[in-house]
């Protein structure tokens, strides 16, 4: 998509989302936030590991997940891993990385554990709510090369963000590297959502419950870069043409794809 192109989808967009002024109450606020940990722990009792496909494409996105034989062994967090969609493509392509994965749902991470792929001297799964859990009951302090965060900061009302952020910090390595995908402004999923679907700005309850928040490039930088503990390698958005077979219709996709280094 050309910068004219997406200036064409932002002015779409703008005029889609400024008519929806609803905001829910601040008991549902509090309710959708409350019992994110309950709804996704529902979303994989009803879907299993049928809803979402083996992420294939996440080392061509980002290099570092590369096998390399000069590496002797690259030690890898997946934080919010699900049922291990991510985590599996990648162990299968990379026989040098030890994989630590986390979810805040206990059903997710039985799913993994059960998977056929799951042997302890690859991969380590267990429960954490990135926000209050610390990573380091699970990990060595800064033994972490990189983090891996696929869709997982969406998932978080913005006031837990920054606690996320520094729960990573305590397991990184300096120049470790956090690796972010993760939905971005006037995607046509926030499109989509019906008045009394807005919690705040950019931060909508799905049907099922689940929150999704809507990133900024700058929202992504300020996050990790404001408190000087991260430098900026990578942060732009993403965009795809994706066809809707049953309506017929071509939607603009909108990720932001970026890359922190931790500096220790």
């Amino acid at each position: 998509m050309s910068d004219k192109e997406f200036e064409e989808t932002k002015k779409n967009a703008l005029a889609i989302l400024e008519k929806d002024t609803s905001q829910l109450s601040d008991f549902w606020q509090d309710k959708y936030k409350k019992e994110a940990k309950r709804n996704w722990d529902i979303f994989y009792k009803r879907n299993t590991t049928n809803f979402y496909k083996d992420r294939h494409w996440t080392d061509k996105e980002f290099s570092e997940l590369c096998h390399d034989d000069n590496i002797e062994k690259v030690t890898l967090l997946e934080i919010g891993c699900g049922v291990g969609n991510f985590i599996w493509p990648l162990l299968e392509k990379n026989p040098k990385m030890f994989t630590y994965a986390c979810d805040f749902s206990q059903r997710a991470v039985e799913f993994v554990k059960s998977h056929e792929k799951y042997v302890t001297d690859r991969c380590k799964a267990f429960v954490c709510d990135i926000t209050i859990d610390q990573l380091t009951d699970n990990i060595p302090e800064n033994s972490i090369d990189l983090i891996s965060a696929i869709f997982v900061f969406s998932a978080l009302p913005p006031e837990k963000m920054e606690s996320a952020v520094e729960n990573l910090t305590r397991v990184l390595k300096p120049n470790g590297k956090v690796l972010i995908r993760d939905y971005g402004l006037y995607d046509a999923a926030q499109l989509r959502f019906k008045p009394g679907s807005k919690l705040q700005d950019n931060l909508y309850a799905r049907q099922d419950g689940t929150l999704a928040y809507y990133f900024s490039t700058e929202y992504m930088n300020d996050l990790f870069c404001k408190s000087n503990r991260f430098k900026q390698l990578e942060n732009k958005y993403v965009h795809k043409k994706t066809t809707n077979v049953k309506r017929n219709l071509d939607v603009d996709r909108i990720f932001v794809q970026a890359k922190f280094e931790f500096l220790g």
